[in-house]
């Protein structure tokens, strides 16, 4: 008896680990095209389509898709890749250009500039400004952005992290923790011309001038736990509104609870007439957060919702006329708040931090040490 040919056109069998590879490689914007229809043919065969059904659909030969189906059976996945020298669209210019290209994007500036553009650096090189936006795109080279950061000098930095985190990780039983700042300096700013409203086909506008109408003070606490806010405004921002305020969030929880505040270092929090309240209030247990870490305090978080739904984007004919937005903000949130979870452990933010200060000692050593002890060790290199 003949025993019947094998059916080339089956499925191959790979484990779901390497299917997902091949989608992730057939999807991904820097895969080369060969190797993205090379990802599809077998992607289509695990599929259990036919070899003819596969060569009309990605409209390729029907031995081409025996050709890959063979070399992944007998040397798995990593085939795909394997590019025959010779083949396609010969390099116009060397590896040491593109070397050079990329040092001097990451290692100089223009005259009399802060970044390179595209345009800037392809003159400078005497290529296409297409050649350094691809290479940009290769390295993921951004010049044109940049962000901000501030490594904190606080000598007790580790102490009051572990403090503050400890208290959104792991919350006190019978207590609430509270996240109190103020936002100072908010404008009453009013547009010098109507804006057009949003339509389709056009994003709403405003004038790039306004005029100032004068500025409020926002005092705001943050609930962690349902993520409702308590807030008033004030023209100023002395410790006798912080007391105010105080006395305001004293007055808002039963007297048997706990308060545990949250807050930076400014001045109005430290000042003598408030450590004297807070003394005689011994319900409230203040946590101050380490010198130049406001990203430590959650109601920052909350400013930033405050600032882009409502603040930034309206006008304001009068400071009146600001606080009602400010207070319409407060209660549609607290309607439906959101509270912000707090993932991040100790020793992931202290690994990245000392990443950070690593690279910044390189670049100019004691530029990130506490004041004190910079000052110390400078004395003793002098003696």
């Amino acid at each position: 008896m003949i025993s019947p040919m094998p059916n080339t056109s089956l499925a191959i069998n790979l484990p779901a680990a390497e299917r997902t590879q091949l989608e992730q490689w057939e999807s991904a914007h820097g895969t080369p095209q060969q190797v993205a229809l090379r990802c599809r043919i077998i992607l289509d065969a695990v599929a259990g389509e036919q070899n003819v059904a596969i060569a009309e659909k990605l409209r390729v030969s029907r031995p081409t898709v025996l050709l890959w189906r063979k070399r992944v059976r007998e040397q798995g996945i990593g085939e795909v890749w394997q590019i025959a020298p010779g083949r396609g669209r010969k390099p116009q210019y060397d590896q040491a250009t593109r070397e050079r290209i990329i040092q001097a994007t990451l290692q100089s500036k223009p005259q009399g500039m802060t970044h390179w553009s595209c345009r800037l650096m392809a003159q400078a090189q005497q290529v296409s400004s297409s050649t350094v936006n691809r290479l940009w795109q290769l390295h993921n080279l951004k010049p044109h952005l940049s962000r901000t950061f501030k490594l904190s000098r606080d000598a007790k930095f580790l102490e009051k992290l572990t403090d503050v985190v400890g208290l959104y990780l792991n919350p006190p039983h019978k207590a609430l923790v509270l996240c109190l700042d103020e936002k100072s300096q908010i404008q009453a700013l009013d547009r010098t011309q109507p804006g057009r409203p949003l339509k389709k086909g056009r994003c709403g506008t405003m004038t790039h001038d306004y005029k100032r109408h004068g500025t409020t003070t926002l005092f705001a606490a943050l609930n962690v736990l349902d993520g409702k806010v308590i807030g008033e405004c004030h023209a100023r921002h002395r410790h006798q509104e912080w007391l105010r305020f105080l006395r305001r969030l004293d007055g808002e929880f039963p007297p048997q609870l706990k308060l545990h505040l949250v807050m930076d270092n400014y001045g109005t929090h430290k000042e003598p007439h408030v450590q004297a309240w807070l003394k005689k209030h011994p319900r409230f247990v203040c946590h101050f957060v380490p010198t130049s870490s406001s990203w430590l305090n959650l109601v920052e978080r909350w400013f930033r919702e405050l600032t882009e739904k409502s603040i930034r984007r309206g006008s304001f004919v009068s400071v009146p006329d600001l606080k009602q937005a400010i207070e319409a903000f407060m209660q549609a949130w607290n309607q439906n708040p959101k509270p912000f979870i707090w993932t991040a452990t100790v020793e992931g933010i202290i690994k990245k931090i000392e990443r950070a200060r690593v690279k910044m000692e390189q670049i100019k050593a004691g530029s990130t040490l506490p004041r004190g002890r910079k000052k110390k060790e400078i004395i003793c290199k002098s003696i």
